[in-house]
């Protein structure tokens, strides 16, 4: 089988190109930049834009399935420099598959689709699209996914997976982003510090997407979206400082509360828009909402329609991603 997986040379991307190429399967890896690794696996990588929709349909030519991995993730940004990538390159990858025929897609989305400024705890996928967006991130993934499954039809199977907070080796976001925040002096546990959250090791997460391809071929997942994590929710602010612990540094210990925080992003929010200042602001309304609030979801649907039941213990995953930030220099 040839499969495409867009944003091939990403964290998630890769995992997924790994599994494909020992199965035996043909990949083609479309991003913006080179990739020499994959090319040494033996990846075919196409470099272009997902907003242009003449490269995106060449880049889908002759292909049997298509991963939809690429997207411009964060927290800080133009509307223009989410919508674009996220939902015009969403259009692309969607009209480029009905346009030759391809049978199966799966779209990486994210539990942000939901996003409504409250606690989820068990919520599973009947919950509405948020609202009250307060990240061009999460509202341009929402109207990238429910355009994808949309598109769900008999020609096109479509499936939209939901991992939750990747982490794992070779993470170049979440934890190292983390560590650069603690090393910086600017992360405090936010709130009462016993939210509790889904996490997803990449490995897990690679798998459930060969998973949701196989199962479009039966059809039983198209159309729908599923959330992807370890299926059981970790107390964040404790599992951060496991982390710490493995890698011999102390533990956060210092809070600020959820109202502050709020104010302080939103603060920071606008003097970054007013400045105009380079990178993300220290802080976030959305962020600060996130690190104190339950984020759970229920697994339900994906044990049963995908046949996903993850494959690495909490333990495995830690110990794995803490040797791979040591040998990173964190």
């Amino acid at each position: 089988m040839k499969i495409l997986v867009t944003g091939g040379g990403g964290f998630v991307g890769q995992a997924i190109v790994r599994r494909l190429l020992a199965r035996g399967d043909s990949v083609r890896s479309y991003g913006r930049s080179p990739q020499p690794e994959l090319e040494a696996a033996g990846v075919e990588v196409i470099c272009g834009d997902l907003a242009d929709a003449t490269e995106v349909r060449q880049a889908a030519a002759g292909v049997d399935a298509v991963f939809h991995v690429a997207a411009k993730a964060g927290v800080w940004g133009s509307w223009d420099s989410y919508y674009t990538p996220n939902v015009v390159g969403t259009r692309n990858v969607v009209a480029a598959c009905q346009a030759a025929g391809i049978r199966r897609l799966v779209y990486t989305s994210t539990p942000s689709v939901v996003f409504n400024g409250q606690p989820i705890r068990g919520g599973g996928p009947e919950m509405p699209y948020g609202r009250n967006w307060l990240c061009h991130y999460a509202h341009t993934k929402a109207i990238a996914e429910e355009e994808a499954l949309a598109a769900n039809s008999e020609s096109l199977k479509v499936v939209a997976l939901r991992p939750h907070l990747i982490f794992g080796p070779g993470d170049p976001h979440l934890l190292p982003r983390v560590l650069q925040s603690i090393q910086a002096g600017r992360l405090k546990i936010v709130g009462k510090g016993r939210n509790r959250v889904d996490v997803s090791y990449v490995e897990d997460v690679a798998a459930a997407h060969l998973q949701a391809l196989e199962a479009l071929e039966s059809g039983v997942c198209a159309g729908k979206a599923y959330f992807i994590s370890q299926g059981e929710p970790v107390e964040l602010w404790p599992w951060l400082n496991q982390v710490l612990a493995g890698l011999g540094r102390p533990p956060l210990t210092k809070r600020i509360p959820l109202p502050l925080a709020y104010c302080a992003g939103a603060l920071a929010e606008g003097v970054w828009a007013l400045l105009k200042k380079a990178g993300e602001p220290p802080i976030t309304r959305f962020v600060a909402v996130e690190l104190a609030k339950d984020h759970y979801f229920d697994l339900g649907p994906t044990y049963r329609d995908l046949g996903y039941e993850p494959a690495f213990t909490m333990g495995e995953a830690l110990d794995a991603t803490i040797r791979d930030l040591k040998g990173r220099g964190f």
